[in-house]
């Protein structure tokens, strides 16, 4: 599977998002913008969890490219200590069991886990769930 955008993920064997550093303030963002004003610095794979909200529903088309069988799931804002905050999807955890702090990992996730040629997402999950 492929990444719904290029550039968002390394590729090691435990890829991690790539932001951006401003090369005049230091300052980094996530994703990288296209342009001379930032270079590519890979992330931490960790952080925690800064806010959350939960979708519950479908998301307008465009830009949402997700399965029409819509289903609600949590998004993120996770924050990478000493780097930035990013917004992601927060997966293989019940809605009930999300608190604000928890520690996250990274891990690359299907748009739509039911279609075989899904594209993959930023998404976080609680740290050391494999």
């Amino acid at each position: 599977m492929e990444a719904i955008a290029e550039g968002l993920f390394t590729q090691e064997a435990s890829p991690r998002l790539i932001g951006g550093r401003n090369r005049e303030t230091g300052r980094i963002v996530f994703p990288c913008p296209a342009n001379d004003r930032f270079e590519a610095v890979p992330l931490s794979r960790t952080g925690t969890l800064w806010s959350y909200t939960i979708q519950r529903f479908r998301p307008k088309s465009p830009p949402y490219k997700g399965p029409e069988a819509f289903k609600p799931f949590p998004v993120a804002y996770v924050e990478l200590p000493g780097e930035t905050i990013v917004e992601a999807r927060l997966v293989d955890v019940d809605f009930d069991d999300i608190a604000i702090g928890m520690p996250l990992e990274f891990t690359p996730t299907p748009l739509d886990p039911d279609a075989a040629d899904s594209v993959l997402i930023p998404a976080f999950r609680p740290a050391g769930k494999a």
